[in-house]
């Protein structure tokens, strides 16, 4: 079922992983909204709008994924990568409430899915 349903799930991911591109647009609004917390300073700024055209690429390459199979295992790798490396950072800071946590919480099921698909995918053949 993962096989035939990966393309979709892509998508799904891909485009609510673009939503982040928020951040690069109102970079406090969106750490108030997601943490409840703002940074103040222009570096600061720098740093969150940096973030989030980071992310939303990561949700691009999730959506061209989706449309061409050779790179699937490498996005979903580097997908799963970038969202483990977010959980844990968010869960050793404490700040998994609120509107982090249901992030979070789709993060997770999102890597198992992404995981999952690497390892079961078929080898192709030469």
């Amino acid at each position: 079922m993962l096989r035939t349903s990966i393309k979709w799930i892509m998508l799904v991911s891909g485009a609510m992983t673009c939503t982040m591109v928020y951040a690069a647009i109102a970079p406090q609004a969106m750490l108030q909204s997601t943490f409840g917390e703002t940074v103040d300073g222009p570096l600061a700024e720098l740093v969150v709008r940096n973030w989030g055209v980071l992310i939303f690429l990561v949700g691009a390459m999730l959506i061209y994924g989706a449309f061409t199979p050779a790179v699937r295992p490498l996005v979903l790798t580097i997908a799963a990568a970038s969202k483990i490396v977010f959980i844990t950072l968010v869960l050793a800071n404490g700040f998994a409430r609120g509107q982090a946590a249901v992030s979070l919480a789709v993060d997770f099921v999102m890597v198992i899915i992404f995981l999952a698909s690497v390892v079961t995918r078929r080898p192709a053949t030469s």
